[in-house]
């Protein structure tokens, strides 16, 4: 198996409709992976404490700010989310000169989680990520079942106003503000020459390694980055068709749009095989700040077999059970020492009913299904939230929906 990764896209005013910020992303993961869908409300945490991510424990925040994420089960990061503030971040594999073989430490996906549970707008998070790769490293495997299976991370950050794209390659780091227009990102470094934040020892650290000479203009993507290995081929391409497809419909991006666009396989987007899109995402983040931002998620493999449902962020949302997999706490293989020495089931109640559904017919009534919920999406897009009480369960009740046509069929 020859591990590939996501693509993640971003359209901003005015590449799109109605002045709305569109995020997507696929998270191509190996094919027996369960990603579930999990809520956690905001929360206040005293002096000294501490969180458990996926490998480390790292010092906890007086408060954190609620957010929607899609996860691998098995890990405590995410491979995309949102949070209360309309902030959406998805991060992607990128290989480069740096070695990402080390000690344990923060994933990229922890990162992810972090991000959003501490940053109220998308320059924030990048500072947030940004201190916390500098202070304590990123490593770790990044798949269940296979420790040698490590990389670095991008980061494509989005809210209300702007996106930043932010690349890393070991503690070092580069971000670009993204202000109009659209951006897609794969596996691959793609910040060039504009560079609006940056670690302050980054060139010094690639002068010293003989990767830049010191003189020449500096081209972060040309100095950190290896182009001759197959991840990294596969990655461009998918890339050039995602900005193809974007470019496409330029203008006119909407939330269905993105959704086509992660489910086009010609392009490689919505992948298939040993390592396949195993969860996606698309938000919808009105610019004005008196309208909710809508976040749709699969928490199925393959979106073409799959319903986008929508969650919206509203006080006293409920848990999102039957997309939440089951928990193994401290006798969690992942948690012991050496690690990974068993696979559990991670499936949760969604996963199980897509997985046994392949027929056409299905599919068609879970499009209508998606169609007909995006109508009542747009009613709360355009004109706020009238009934709050009534989107407590927005997400459960459509996951109920969905699960419903597989019972019938």
């Amino acid at each position: 198996m020859q591990p590939s990764s996501c693509d993640t896209f971003v359209a901003l005013p005015a590449s799109t409709e109605g002045h709305r910020i569109i995020f997507g992303k696929n998270s191509d993961r190996p094919c027996d992976e369960v990603q579930e869908v999990v809520y956690f409300p905001a929360q206040d945490y005293g002096a000294e404490e501490k969180v458990e991510c996926t490998y480390i424990e790292i010092d906890q925040v007086a408060h954190t700010y609620a957010v929607v994420l899609s996860k691998p089960a098995w890990l405590w990061g995410a491979e995309m989310g949102a949070n209360e503030h309309q902030v959406c971040i998805g991060n992607e594999a990128v290989w480069g000169r740096e070695s990402s073989d080390g000690d344990e430490a923060l994933l990229g996906m922890d990162l992810v989680r972090l991000g959003l549970e501490r940053a109220d707008t998308a320059e924030r998070a990048v500072d947030v990520i940004t201190e916390l790769l500098e202070k304590y490293g990123q490593g770790g495997p990044c798949m269940e079942d296979e420790g040698s299976f490590t990389y670095h991370n991008s980061f494509l950050i989005s809210d209300r106003k702007e996106a930043w794209l932010l690349e890393t390659s070991g503690r070092y780091w580069a971000a670009e503000r993204v202000e109009g227009g659209h951006r897609n990102i794969s596996n691959e470094y793609a910040i060039r020459t504009k560079i609006d934040k940056e670690h302050p020892e980054m060139r010094e650290y690639a002068r010293s390694k003989g990767w830049w000479d010191g003189k020449s203009q500096f081209n972060f993507a040309a100095v950190y980055s290896f182009m001759n290995t197959a991840r990294i081929e596969a990655s461009g391409s998918r890339c050039s068709e995602g900005k193809k497809l974007l470019e496409k419909n330029n203008g006119h991006i909407t939330a269905e749009t993105m959704m086509d666009i992660l489910r086009d396989k010609d392009s490689g987007i919505n992948m298939e095989g040993m390592f396949m899109t195993t969860g996606s995402m698309v938000s919808v983040i009105p610019t004005n700040p008196h309208l909710p931002g809508v976040h749709y998620f699969t928490a199925t493999p393959d979106p073409q077999r799959s319903v986008f449902k929508p969650f919206i962020f509203v006080k006293y949302a409920h848990q999102l059970k039957q997309t939440t997999s089951p928990s193994y706490g401290p006798n969690d293989p992942v948690k012991k020492k050496p690690r990974f020495q068993s696979k559990p089931d991670r499936k949760h109640e969604l996963f199980i009913k897509h997985e046994l559904d392949k027929g056409k017919k299905i599919t068609d009534s879970m499009r209508q299904l998606e169609k007909e919920t995006m109508t009542k999406m747009e009613e709360i897009l355009s004109r706020g939230i009238v009934q709050p009480d009534f989107l407590v369960n927005l997400f459960p009740n459509s996951v109920q929906e969905e699960m419903a046509l597989y019972s019938k069929s």
